[in-house]
């Protein structure tokens, strides 16, 4: 209801919960590439509400033995794109899930296969991140969130797979979505989050004039009256506020010139996980910058926690019925 806040465990158990009464019902067809090096697979399981979410699995051929995984997330706006977008992991001996997220196709040539169902409700601004925002149970990303968490799922049953090594990694939105799953899902070993989203977001009418924050910032130019309303349902998504609740290793990447995700944003995520944890900051860089130094320290970062021995499984919070 207008003006009564959420609590966070309760929330995201019922939305978790929801989702968990749908079968994954996880399809794979393998595609033909002329990747000598890699198996490559077009893959589908049923997300939020059961709807159908497009993704990419990618194996290194020949390997023997349960594969540690990366599921990776994508930026505002991409899809899933060609199959030669998802080598780095499978490179390095892993298998990589690339997830859709849901809606979202085309930024930087990348295509996805994954429609969105939901409706439109209240007052918006074209885009994602201002669907549904006056109620959390209505927001976008309450669906993106609990996709997110199923990938993981999807990862962790897939008999290539060791659901004792699962990383999840993005940059920008896939940074969001990634430090979301790895917090919402018991099944996640690791993170790496670079330059994350929605993160730090306390005043609409500071955010930075950069897409997708500025959906954001010409919502409270269009409905001031409606902004506090949809700082509460922020504070629920926001991805400083859910890294309290980080249980796993992370790795946390800032670009210092960074106009779009702002440093201080991304640190702030930094700051409040209480797990164990590594900062890189790239004086620098800016927003989604290649970076081949990042790559080879997420690489190095893996390779340290997939080789350490199995962590005793930890529930996540909402599965504790903590709340701050």
């Amino acid at each position: 209801m207008p003006g009564t806040e959420e609590r966070p465990a309760s929330f995201w158990r019922t939305a978790l919960e929801e989702a968990a009464a749908f079968a994954l019902d996880t399809v794979t067809v393998e595609e033909a590439t002329p990747l000598v090096g890699a198996e490559v697979y077009d893959l589908s399981f049923a997300g939020a509400h059961g709807h159908r979410i497009g993704g990419r699995l990618l194996l290194p051929r020949g390997a023997d033995g349960p594969l540690p995984c990366v599921v990776q997330y994508l930026g505002y706006g991409e899809g899933r794109g060609h199959a030669l977008d998802g080598l780095l992991w499978p490179a390095l001996g892993y298998a990589t899930l690339v997830v859709d997220t849901r809606g979202q196709s085309g930024a930087g040539g990348r295509r996805g296969t994954t429609p969105d169902p939901v409706g439109l409700t209240h007052p918006q601004i074209p885009g994602f991140t201002t669907r549904g925002v006056l109620d959390p149970r209505t927001y976008y990303y309450r669906d993106a969130y609990v996709d997110a968490v199923r990938a993981v799922e999807v990862a962790a049953a897939h008999p290539a797979v060791d659901p004792e090594r699962i990383a999840t990694a993005g940059c920008s939105q896939g940074g969001q979505l990634a430090l979301a799953a790895a917090v919402l899902s018991p099944s996640a070993a690791a993170a790496l989050v670079e330059s994350p989203f929605l993160s730090a977001v306390t005043d609409l009418a500071a955010l930075p004039d950069r897409q997708p924050y500025r959906e954001l910032l010409r919502f409270h130019a269009s409905y001031p009256d409606l902004a506090p309303r949809a700082l509460r349902t922020l504070r629920l998504f926001d991805v400083a506020e859910l890294a309290a609740h980080g249980r796993c290793p992370a790795l946390f990447s800032v670009a210092g010139r960074d106009v779009r995700c702002a440093p201080e944003t991304g640190y702030a995520a930094h700051a409040r996980y209480p797990a164990d944890k590594r900062l890189l900051t790239w004086p620098t860089a800016e927003h989604a910058a290649p970076n081949t130094p990042l790559r080879l320290a997420e690489a190095e970062f893996l390779a340290d926690v997939f080789t350490r021995p199995p962590a005793p499984g930890v529930p996540a919070f909402w599965q504790e019925g903590q709340d701050i």
